[in-house]
């Protein structure tokens, strides 16, 4: 039987996620590990996969995907899985979609910008971040975690309604990538916390194996601080 294959690296928050989603309803993949901190997706090889040079992606038998909110959409409509990850009923769907939609200039572009400027690019780099610039990306990604807290999850259970889906495994892995940097971003967010947690519940063991990455990299960025504070 071919198996979809499925090019990712758990570094990447969208990785993350669809790599929890199939393991969860049980689709079957074959995993394609693609180390982006030593460049593994810039050789030639990669770009005659895919010439965005980027993961995820999947090639599902031909069908090649490179957007990871796309390629939950195409999971959820080709494979077996249950109606309340992606629901048939159109207000339902639209619901999910609205989040899905919302995330790309909120709480995707927030995390992962602070995220890269304040942890990635030091380790990459050797170089301290400017603390300036993570300041206004700090504020921000406090902002639109505010509004995950008061707005998104001020009455109910997951992101779209009472029934978990796939916008809150979405959600989740991108709230997680602070982590990362030092910024625990369930301090003082009552509701995220219970959401966090009960997305975790639902997708373990996968969610805990894809997240040893936050702990590893955060360790690793904590050496790296102590060793900058040493030199001064």
């Amino acid at each position: 039987m071919v198996k979809l294959k499925f090019y990712y690296d758990f570094l990447s928050q969208p990785c993350r996620t669809l790599y929890i989603f199939m393991k969860k309803t049980k689709i079957p993949f074959e995993p394609k590990p693609v180390n982006l901190r030593q460049g593994e997706h810039l050789t030639k090889e990669f770009e005659s996969l895919n010439p965005f040079k980027k993961v995820p992606f999947i090639d599902d038998k031909g069908t090649v995907l490179i957007e990871s909110v796309s390629i939950l959409r195409y999971l959820c409509r080709t494979y077996n899985v249950a109606d309340h990850w992606y629901p048939k009923d159109i207000q339902k769907q639209a619901l999910v979609d609205q989040y899905l939609e919302w995330q790309h200039n909120n709480t995707r572009a927030h995390c992962t910008e602070y995220f890269r400027r304040k942890a990635l690019w030091p380790l990459k780099t050797g170089q301290a971040a400017n603390t300036e610039k993570v300041t206004i990306l700090e504020n921000r990604m406090i902002e639109n975690l505010n509004l995950l807290e008061n707005i998104w999850l001020k009455d109910k259970p997951f992101l779209c309604g009472d029934k978990i889906s796939v916008s809150d495994l979405v959600g989740a892995c991108e709230v997680e990538q602070p982590r990362i940097a030092g910024f625990d971003p369930l301090v003082d967010r009552p509701n995220l916390t219970k959401w966090i947690a009960r997305v975790q519940a639902e997708f373990s063991p996968f969610y805990e194996e894809a997240h040893k990455v936050i702990e590893q990299t955060a360790d690793e960025y904590k050496r790296y601080v102590n060793k900058l504070s040493e030199k001064n």
